[in-house]
This record gives C-alpha cells, structure tokens and sequence, in this order.
C-alpha cells in the first residue's frame, strides 16, 4: 500500500492526559478502546522520557506541555522476560513455538501478547517496542496469513490478539505520523478480510470470532480516524483516507446491525470538502441512498461495477440483505398465476441461476418448472422467511475485476 499524502503528513506525536497512573488500551488518543473525538495537540518538542515520580494529585493543573511519554526500547517482536515466563508457563502460540517444543520458543518466534489493562506501574521502556520494531512485526504477523499449515480461525486468533498488542505499544508512546496510519490501515486492511473469511469458515453459521473481529475493526478504524485528523492542512487527505473512511458507511448502513459509531447523520458533517468529493465517499454515499430506497437491483450494480475489495468485503451482508429483499418482493408483489423466472432473477441479483434457486430455498420459497422446463418462482406462497445468521455465500457476478 502506498503511503503517500496527498495534503500533508501527520505529526510524529501528541500529547494526552499524563502518564502517570493511566491505563491503556489500544486507542491512539485516549487509551480506551472506543475511539473519542477531542483533538490533540503536536508534541514533536516534548523531551520524552517517564515521570513515575510524581502522583497523579501532583500533575493536575500541570501544562500538558510538560508532559512525558514512554519511549520503547525493546528490539525484538517479544520482550526478554515476557518470553521467557511464557515458556516458563508453557503459554506459546503454536506459531511461537521452536520445532514445536511448547515450552521453548526465540526471539525470531515469539511475538508480545495483548495485555488488557496497563498501568503506568506496570510498564517499563524495556517492554515496549518502538516503532521500527513494531513495523517489522506487522510484516511478520501478516505474512502468516498465506499459511495454509494450519486452519484460518487458529491463524486469525493469533494475529488477532498480537495486533491489539501493537496498537497498545502505540498508544503507550503516542505514536501519529505517516509511518502509524500505514500500520493502522494494515491492520484494518486485516480485520476486514478476515469479516469475509471468517464467514466462509464457519459455513453456515457466524461464529463470536466473527463478532470480536467487527468489534476490533470498528475500534482500529475510530483509532485511524483520530490520527488521520492530527495537524491536518485545509483540504487535504491522505492517499488511502478516502476508502478508509468509506468503510464507516457500510459497517453502518443497517442501524439495527449493533455496530457501535455515532448516527451517519452527523458522521457526514465532520468530513472535510475533500473527502466528500472524493470517489469513495461518493460511492458509499450512493449505496446508502440506493439501500434506505430497497433499490436491490441498482445496489448490487453498483456495488459489482465500483467496489474496492476492501468496500465488497464489509458490503457482503448487506448484499445477502438485499437479495433476500428482492426474493421477498417478487413473491409479494408478482402474480399467483404468472411464476417468476429464475433466469430474470439471475439477472437482477448478480448470481447464478442454480445459486437463485438455492437462495429462494433458503428464504423457505418452492421452485419449479414452467411447461417450456424453464425454472420458475411461483409467487404468492406464506412460507417466506429471511435469513438471519444462518446463511450461504454466494458470489457477486462482476466482481471478479477486483478479487485476490
């Protein structure tokens, strides 16, 4: 991925609250999870070094200016004495593990685990990973992706928790430049791609993997979109913020999906002129508008023809959405004595005539054939039913441009 601006970069770090008996978790600007909208400030002429002097009564009133942070000087993907308690405990992931030896694990292997709460007591600069180390790190935790060893959940699961463990490293050393949004998207890029996978794996069911993983995504964006609006110049975005922020949308379309964010509404107003005229915002702007008319036809057209890969990938339930919709208002809307033909259908929904078939089987419809043995929806039956969480992935015809 290109990490090019194209407005201007972001600052290289930023002041919060102080240090000293703070908790982290792996949000950039205000150590929860959730992502807060307050802005921060530059702090590139900050003398970074910890302050564990000084009680938290003593720091109130204190100019934010004059407020430290950790600096990590860990030089290996898992600090010493973590690894070495783990091994200790026999607490190795299995990708940690040399020649398979639970108990025994290197520094080429072993990477640091997510910690759920951390204190300023609890941290010490030989733990943490500064940001070179934990740019290398990404790379090898990614890389374990292509791994067909071993099944996707057990994959996921790993990278899963020693991502959360690089975004708390970050939060630690309030990390903002160019450099941490590339690692930020990645690991979007990540949870996104594994929405989809996930779904596959579990065949017909969605698994609390799935529903941790969306958790996660919607946490690393909020974490994203804060450093995106760090010392942004007017009218400027970064190469890659535009798609990005297009992911809000679609992670949002269904305001029953129990994604957290605030209403789309608002979302919108807080976005500079640039991103709302770029090609992406445009597009998602447009599904949302086709989607709240039930447009089933011209949203899945639209979705096949101008989709990234990143945007179909969250855009999938929605799609399975929208094509159980358009089965529900042939067999409401059509006439008893006039069947529907599945090959039309076919056409309008983007799938295969026998994955139409399928799909109306689901949605609990009966299929037959018409005197010419075309097969056909006959319309006007009680039995229908929407899917929920059990389900079918069936592929969007056109989308092939864009698939990996």
């Amino acid at each position: 991925m290109n990490r090019r601006n194209r407005g201007s970069s972001s600052s290289s770090s930023r002041g919060s609250n102080t240090y000293e008996n703070r908790q982290f978790s792996d949000n950039p600007r205000t150590g929860s999870g959730g992502g807060a909208s307050d802005s921060f400030r530059r702090r590139s002429d900050v003398p970074v070094k910890r302050n564990n002097d000084k009680d938290e009564s003593e720091n109130k009133g204190e100019d934010p200016a004059d407020v430290s942070f950790i600096v990590g000087t860990c030089s290996s993907m898992c600090p010493e004495r973590e690894r070495v308690t783990r091994e200790r405990l026999r607490d190795l992931g299995v990708f940690e593990r040399l020649y398979g030896n639970p108990s025994k694990s290197s520094t080429d292997l072993a990477v640091k685990k997510f910690c759920r709460t951390l204190s300023a007591a609890d941290v010490q600069a030989s733990d943490v990973r500064p940001l070179p180390v934990l740019e290398e790190t990404l790379k090898y935790l990614l890389s374990l992706l292509d791994s067909g060893e071993h099944p996707f959940e057990m994959v996921h699961d790993f990278i899963f928790d020693r991502t959360r463990s690089i975004r708390q490293d970050l939060s630690i050393q309030n990390l903002a430049n160019e450099r941490v949004i590339y690692l930020y998207e990645e690991m979007v890029k990540f949870h996104v791609i594994s929405h989809k996978r996930l779904q596959s794996c579990s065949g017909t069911s969605i698994s609390p993997m799935h529903h941790l993983n969306m958790e996660q995504l919607t946490k690393t964006l909020a974490s994203l979109y804060n450093i995106y609006d760090a010392d942004r110049k007017p009218n400027s975005i970064y190469e890659n913020e535009a798609e990005f922020r297009s992911l809000y949308v679609l992670l949002h379309l269904n305001p029953s999906s129990g994604v957290m964010g605030e209403p789309l509404s608002l979302w919108f107003r807080k976005l500079t002129s640039a991103l709302v005229k770029s090609k992406e915002i445009c597009f998602v702007r447009n599904i949302l508008r086709l989607y709240r008319m039930g447009n089933y036809k011209n949203f899945l057209s639209a979705t096949a023809s101008e989709a990234t890969y990143l945007q179909y990938c969250i855009s999938e339930p929605h799609i399975r959405e929208m094509r159980s919709f358009a089965v529900q208002c042939i067999n409401n809307v059509c006439y008893k004595l006039q069947p529907y033909p599945l090959l039309r259908l076919s056409q309008n929904l983007l799938m295969k005539e026998l994955e139409v078939e399928s799909l109306c089987h689901e949605c609990g419809l009966e299929t037959c054939n018409d005197s010419d043995g075309f097969s056909v929806l006959p319309a006007k039956q009680s039995t229908f039913c929407s899917p929920k969480d059990k389900f079918k992935i069936y592929d969007l015809i056109g989308i092939e441009r864009i698939k990996s």
